[in-house]
């Protein structure tokens, strides 16, 4: 039942119960007329979202109109093209991966066009058998990147990709070597039917490099070439298209320096991997371009409830904690993505105008009803920092079935609602976003609808979204803590002793490093246990 006018009055959902009709289970809506936008729902898309339980006064909504205006305007500046990442002098331009027609320059739009259908090509050739080796074609696709050129992906393959996917997806997203032997030991029969993706943005980040080298060594062992069944996924020119390319491996991607990692699923990033795994990369990119135009709006737009009831619920300035609870173990990756997306957007020590403003949104969850008999006992009766957000499905696969499968959705339903009663009984405040069911299209809409309400919130709280100085400096910090332990080799090796014969004191006074010993006595533990 779509939304309809009666008077000058929108009618909006008010909730929902199931109905037998002909032997099928069917949703039947109980609407009520409302001049409230904060519940709202879109049938024709199977999406709304409630925020009726953040405890905001129409005074405070009306108070933020002008930060709202600002916010809109803001984004379709960047949407334009506006220079939006300051500290890099950069474009930002994830909403055009999805709508390429909004690009800037034409060039833009053609080689965003040309990509996606490049991937989807790529995929076919793979699926049909074109790339087989002696023994097959590929079986397994091995991914390998870290943060934004892994999160998204494992959301995507998590939630869509199940059983019948025609690869079998790995992941080697640390550079832990113990997760890189438990990993290869689930392939050990497979490796020459392994496709491996390669995605790394500037093709020098230490992780993704380790990792290339272990699988390197592996392949080697076996006998096995890495360019015959290796793909890169980067920016153009980059160390690793440059490998890439001298080697010959069988495809390379454009990454572009105007998508962020943590923006880039809708890019080769993310739909290489979900095409390779079956996945309808147009009803993805249709999702999010849909819910791309639905917050654009001036009213009932979903990514401004979601930023003012975050602004709202933590005072502007991030004071309590965002708990993400989705019923439906599909999006058991969703609260790992969104603490990258949001936290690494928002947590800003400088303000637009250099003032310090330490900011942020912390993030982190569970699924549903796994939170049930976890921490819902600390969010109903403990310290009392932080909102919920429940990711509510209707409709949970075939259950029609069985009635067992009947019989855990009510359960899983009823879990969500009696959780959600629970803690407003107790004014611990909560907002629910509905989806019809999780599959490709409504997951481009999730995405999309973070992705728009980060944004917006950085214009409430004025900080950029789209810079991250923080993770640089932690990369610069692991420079120089990794040259240190260079350092201390070779002074090592000059004096002919072992790690276990020496002190860290001595060590740091002889290599200059004086005030780096606590660094130096780890880096000599390390060496004593991997000696």
């Amino acid at each position: 039942m779509a939304p309809y006018k009666v008077g000058d009055n929108d009618v909006k959902l008010y909730g929902w119960f199931e109905i037998i009709i002909d032997g099928y289970f069917a949703h039947v809506y109980v609407a009520s007329v409302t001049f409230n936008e904060r519940q709202i729902w879109f049938e024709d898309i199977g999406f709304g979202i409630d925020t009726r339980n953040i405890f905001m006064a129409q005074e405070y909504v009306e108070k933020m109109c002008g930060a709202v205006d600002g916010a809109l305007a803001a984004m379709e500046q960047l949407e334009g093209g506006a220079m939006a990442n300051d500290s890099e002098r950069r474009m930002v331009g994830h909403y055009w991966l999805r709508a390429p027609h909004l690009a800037p320059t034409v060039e833009l739009r053609k080689d965003i066009e040309k990509t996606k259908k490049n991937v989807q090509i790529f995929a076919a050739d793979v699926l049909n058998g074109k790339y087989a080796a002696d023994s097959g074609p590929f079986t397994d696709l091995l991914c390998v990147g870290i943060g934004g050129s892994a999160l998204g992906t494992q959301l995507l393959l998590g939630a869509l990709a199940d059983a019948s996917a025609p690869l079998r997806a790995h992941f080697l997203d640390n550079t832990d070597p113990e997760g890189f032997l438990r990993e290869f030991a689930t392939l050990e029969n497979h490796w020459e039917r392994t496709l491996i993706i390669v995605t790394s943005k500037s093709g020098s980040t230490p992780e993704p490099n380790n990792a290339l080298r272990a699988v390197e060594w592996l392949l080697r062992t076996k006998n096995l070439a890495l360019a015959e069944r290796a793909v890169a996924v980067t920016c153009t020119g980059s160390i690793l298209d440059k490998r890439a390319r001298d080697e010959s491996w069988l495809q390379r991607f454009p990454m572009w320096d105007w998508v962020g990692g943590r923006t880039s699923v809708t890019s080769a990033v993310g739909l290489l991997p979900a095409a390779l795994s079956g996945i309808d990369i147009d009803q993805f990119l249709g999702g999010a371009a849909t819910m791309d135009r639905l917050t654009r709006a001036k009213t009932r737009n979903p990514a401004v409830q979601l930023a003012l009831s975050w602004h709202f619920a933590t005072h502007g300035i991030g004071a309590h904690a965002m708990v993400i609870l989705p019923y439906a173990d599909r999006l058991q990756n969703l609260s790992r993505y969104l603490q990258q997306l949001v936290m690494e957007s928002l947590g800003k020590r400088h303000d637009r105008l250099g003032r310090v403003v330490c900011q942020g949104l912390t993030v982190y969850g569970n699924r549903g009803s796994t939170d049930q008999h976890s921490y819902v006992q600390q969010l109903r009766d403990g310290l009392c920092n932080f909102f919920v957000t429940f990711i509510e499905v209707l409709r949970h696969g075939d259950i029609q079935r069985d009635g067992s499968l009947r019989t855990a959705a009510e359960y899983l339903e009823g879990f969500f609602l009696g959780t959600r009663e629970a803690l407003a009984a107790e004014n611990r405040q909560s907002l629910t976003i509905t989806l019809r069911q999780v599959d490709a299209f409504s997951l481009g809409m999730l995405v999309a609808l973070y992705e728009r309400a980060v944004g917006l919130y950085a214009e409430f709280i004025g900080v950029n979204a789209y810079d991250q100085p923080g993770v640089e400096a932690g990369k610069k910090a692991a420079d120089r803590a990794l040259q240190l332990l260079r350092e201390v080799e070779k002074f090592l090796k000059k004096i002919g002793k072992k790690a276990a014969e020496v002190d860290a004191e001595t060590v740091a006074q002889e290599i200059g490093q004086n005030n780096a010993v606590e660094n130096v006595r780890k880096w000599l533990d390390f060496l004593r246990m991997n000696a």
